[in-house]
């Protein structure tokens, strides 16, 4: 049976891992067997090579749901990496207090902070795309290659593109609100291995009748 806590899910592969189990900031949250793959840097290290701009100080959250698939070099670009824009000067003066004799306790007004990121269920992530902040992206939705998100993106939606826009929806309508309905990915282990011919086929039908 599948095993949750390890890190390195496929024996001699160690280049794929459980993304829950090598997190450790308390700002990141991450589903059972969400799996992130990288071939050119060591997967263990995504919170320093993946989660950028992600201090502190602003109390934003990652949260990826379960069974997610994150291809090598995805980003998330956090709140930080903005520079206001309610300003005459998108110069980060706030930042650099000490060189302008400002408060300390307002260097977050450099930057406008948009939220969290926050990641649905069995969502595939693909090669080097860019979330930025306050993005939502529902439950099954695609990211294509490359693809810059800078807004939400709907459940069972692939989009593409930058900025990214919608392609087109997995599947109908009907078929969409059965699997936010049944959220799968919430049943046990054991059902979930019942299933996986019924996931595969790609029928809704067959997968409803367990």
């Amino acid at each position: 049976m599948a095993d949750s806590k390890k890190i390195y899910p496929r024996t001699g592969d160690m280049q794929t891992v459980y993304l829950k189990n090598v997190i450790t900031n308390p700002n990141i949250e991450v589903g059972d067997y969400t799996m992130y793959n990288d071939f050119s840097n060591d997967p263990t290290r995504f919170e320093e090579n993946n989660v950028l701009y992600h201090y502190p100080i602003n109390h934003d959250k990652l949260i990826i749901g379960k069974f997610c698939s994150i291809a090598c070099g995805a980003k998330f670009l956090f709140n930080s990496a903005n520079h206001t824009l309610s300003s005459l000067s998108t110069y980060p003066f706030p930042l650099f207090f000490e060189e302008w004799g400002l408060d300390k306790k307002n260097v977050a007004k450099s930057w406008d902070n948009k939220g969290d990121i926050i990641i649905g269920n069995d969502v595939w992530i693909g090669f080097e795309a860019v979330i930025l902040a306050g993005v939502t992206i529902g439950d099954g939705a695609i990211i294509g290659t490359r693809a810059i998100v800078t807004k939400d993106v709907p459940p069972y939606t692939i989009v593409g593109g930058v900025p990214a826009k919608p392609i087109k929806k997995r599947f109908d309508e009907d078929v969409i609100s059965d699997l936010l309905c049944i959220k799968w990915w919430d049943w046990s282990n054991e059902k979930i291995a019942r299933n996986i011919a019924a996931i595969q086929s790609g029928c809704i039908k067959e997968f409803m009748e367990d």
